[in-house]
Order: structure tokens, then sequence, then C-alpha cells
């Protein structure tokens, strides 16, 4: 079920994001497709689960086109598609990271790769749909705390798991911990200190 839900809303934010390309019905299907399989995509391959999450199940690919579809009608209704995209991609991230976590926990890996693999699943399909429709990747944007936040949750789940919590509840507390940061980012400009070149000393 987390896997549905982060790929009917990466979907969505690569359908907006296709929309403000321009692109046609083709390129919002691609692009919606691509945004939303892509991070579960390369998390499965390095886990080297029997199958990828959407070959497994290609009702996932249905879902990311009923999305694109849906925003082809319906994007112009929007007053702001980048506000949209932000706060629809904050949603996606809070729950494609615990997602992630749980694919890992699932094939009993170490704490090290379950904090990889939350982040790979929350970043790497917006990071390539940004890319291929030529934009500054949100996830490198400075005061987003996008990585920081995927990789906050997949820890903050780590911990819950070695106090003793169920994975249900260190998987809500990903979520938790991974929309908060990402929404004090966007509504409170919460973000890490930035790298500031000094002048050579004399």
């Amino acid at each position: 079920m987390l896997d549905y839900a982060a790929v009917f809303i990466f979907a969505l934010t690569g359908a907006l994001v296709a929309s403000r390309a321009q692109l046609d019905i083709v390129g919002f299907l691609f692009i919606g497709a691509l945004t939303a399989v892509g991070g579960g995509t390369l998390r499965d391959m390095i886990l080297n689960r029997d199958q990828v999450f959407w070959v497994a199940d290609p009702m996932m690919i249905t879902v990311a086109c009923v999305a694109a579809i849906l925003v082809f009608f319906t994007a112009h209704l929007l007053e702001s598609r980048l506000k949209a995209i932000e706060w629809l991609d904050a949603a996606a991230l809070s729950v494609a990271v615990p997602a992630g976590v749980g694919a890992a926990l699932a094939t009993g890996q170490s704490w090290g790769v379950v904090l990889i693999m939350g982040v790979i699943t929350g970043c790497f399909g917006g990071l390539m749909r940004d890319v291929v429709c030529n934009e500054v990747p949100l996830v490198l944007k400075k005061g987003q705390l996008y990585v920081t936040a995927a990789f906050a949750g997949s820890a903050v789940a780590v911990l819950v798991l070695e106090t003793g919590g169920r994975t249900g509840l260190a998987l809500l507390a990903c979520a938790g911990a991974t929309f908060v940061l990402r929404a004090g980012a966007l509504m409170f400009g919460w973000q890490l200190p930035v790298y500031r070149s000094r002048p050579p000393r004399a």
C-alpha cells in the first residue's frame, strides 16, 4: 500500500512538471511513470529482489498513468503549479521513504542499508524527473531539506526498531519525521548551514 500511494502521488508531481514543460499526453505519461517508479526500481535492483515491484504488480504503472492523465486535464486549474509540486512531493516523500525502509527490512538488511534504501526510494524518482525535464533538481535546491528529510525519517525508523518498537510504528514514525522536516522547510525556511566561500588567507 505504501508503494501504491507513493506511485500515485509521485506520478502527480511528474505530470505537473511535464505541464510546466508543456509536453504532450505521451510526455505526461512518461514523466509521470518515471517519477513514480524510478526510486523504487533502483531500490529493488540494488536489493536484488526477485522482481522489481512494478514488474511483479503491473497495476503500479496503470496507477501512475491514471495520475498523469488526471493532471493533463486539470493542471490549468492550479494557481501555482510549483507550490503544488513542492507539497505533493513532500507528501510523496513521506510515503516513499517508509516504503524503501520497509522493503529493506523485509529482505533482512542491516541498518546502514535500510537508511540508504529509504533515501534512494524517496529521492531518485524526483531526481530523474527533474533531470529529464531540464529543471534544477528539487533534491539539490538550497533550503529544501529534501535528502536530509529522507535520511532523518529513515534514521527515526531504525531508532524505533532498535529501541524495541514494532515495524508498523517505525514506518509511521518515519513518515511523520520525513513530512515534518519537508513541511518545515517549505513553510518556515528550515535549512542546514550552507557552504560559503572565503577569500584565501594572505
